[in-house]
């Protein structure tokens, strides 16, 4: 990245190392959490660990009663997992494209993730994996389709394939059991690239609208409303008509979605903003309302004013606090819907897929996690299901969790890990 990119990165992680003494000793989690003063950084804490892998056997720890085996390996860093009716299992294969980088803080921020292989060429297909025998590993492989800008989020309704890329969403025609698409496909809506790349969907219970999650450009309005338009959003496109909107608001990353099935509310992880401190704001998990607001960039975690930006009162005014806060920057990206007797020891709950910080001086994230539900709302304090993707002393990362939804087999889980290059699968012991 650079002589300049790399001497950036150098004093960003020496101030992470003083920030440490300073750090926190409690995350911000849960319906009430206790979220410090913002403290303004003026040079970013820049941290990431270095890309490692799984090597000589080594797995992630499971929460007791639980084990893990690879269900799919040699990807090229695998996101978002969406399975079909029949079993099949499609992962999306992409990465970061970052556009050209304009400040110092750019460049020392790309120079960053590359050390957990998070920008670069993207592999942009997506891949069919079948487990024919049904031992939990995964035989046959299959290019689903390739050629795409960033994919990643996928949905199927009836014989209509989805596929959300980074500039908008695709639709294919699909065969049942069919192992490609054929086509290009039709663009149904166009998104605005770069930044907050990811584009998850999901399909109501109804089968009728398709959820879309798109992220900001900057972290916090950085370049100017006016490019962040249609951003830091989820939108809602009518299968039928075809017509789309935007959903709920100020969202400044939303990426994961579930639908939570006592009240069929629709519910979010999102990525705060950064710059202000290890536990500030936290990252949190929320039920979206149609119509609703949610801070960004003017304010977070309800109302608390983020000074460094331009303000805008009747928004503020307007702003949902969230639901579940999930402590600082540990970048929720996964979220699935678990119903009750999937895992031993786990009830009924969202499972979140955590992968890792980089704004922090100590890290948080880098696990799978598991928050209990009770009559519609979390219930409890999160519990880990997978960890271990750290090195003790934070240098190196064996993976990253990403993206998770439940198995086939409706009595597994499936977890994408972006590092590891792995589609992990967590069952009973």
């Amino acid at each position: 990245m650079g002589i300049v990119a790399k001497a950036t990165g150098i004093v960003g992680g020496a101030v992470a190392l003083v920030r440490r003494f300073s750090s926190p000793s409690q995350q911000a989690v849960g319906q009430t959490p206790e979220i410090p003063q913002a403290r303004k950084q003026g040079l970013m804490t820049l941290k990431l660990p270095a890309a490692e892998g799984w090597k000589n056997g080594r797995l992630p720890r499971c929460a007791p009663g639980l084990r893990v085996n690879a269900f799919a390996t040699n990807l090229d860093h695998p996101r978002w997992i969406e399975v079909l009716p029949n079993g099949d299992v499609l992962v999306a294969e992409s990465k970061e494209q970052p556009a050209k980088p304009e400040t110092l803080m750019d460049h020392a921020a790309q120079a960053t993730m590359a050390r957990v292989k998070a920008v670069g060429t993207s592999a942009n297909r997506v891949t069919l994996w079948r487990d024919a025998d049904g031992d939990g590993v995964a035989e046959i492989r299959h290019v689903f389709t390739e050629n795409q800008n960033q994919p990643f989020g996928m949905a199927l309704i009836d014989d209509r394939f989805y596929l959300g890329n980074t500039d908008g969403i695709r639709v294919f025609d699909y065969r049942p059991g069919a192992t490609s698409l054929e086509g290009a496909g039709d663009v149904l809506v166009s998104f605005k690239p770069h930044g907050h790349w990811t584009r998850s969907l999901i399909v109501s219970p109804d089968r009728t609208k398709i959820y879309a999650g798109v992220g900001s450009l900057t972290n916090i309005g950085d370049k100017g409303m006016a490019a962040e338009e249609g951003r830091a959003a989820i939108w809602e496109l009518d299968v039928a008509s075809g017509k789309a909107r935007i959903f709920a608001s100020g969202l400044r990353n939303a990426v994961g979605m579930a639908f939570e099935p006592v009240t069929g509310k629709l519910w979010t992880v999102v990525n705060e903003r950064d710059g202000l401190g290890d536990e500030t704001p936290p990252d949190y998990l929320t039920s979206v309302q149609e119509g609703g607001f949610y801070g960004w960039p003017y304010c977070y975690w309800g109302r608390t004013v983020d000074d460094r930006v331009p303000q805008d009162a009747a928004l503020v005014a307007k702003a949902i606090q969230p639901d579940y806060a999930l402590g600082g920057h540990t970048a929720s990206l996964g979220l699935c819907w678990m119903p009750e007797g999937t895992l031993p020891g786990f009830g009924a709950g969202m499972v979140i897929g955590q992968h890792g910080s980089w704004n922090r001086s100590t890290l948080s994230g880098y696990k799978l996690i598991f928050v209990p539900f009770e009559n519609g709302a979390p219930s409890g304090p999160p519990r880990d299901i997978l960890s271990g993707f750290l090195s003790e002393d934070e240098k190196l990362a064996y993976g990253r969790p990403v993206g998770v939804t439940l198995g086939p087999d409706g009595k597994s889980l499936l977890m994408a890990d972006d590092v590891g290059d792995i589609i992990w699968r967590v069952t009973a012991a």
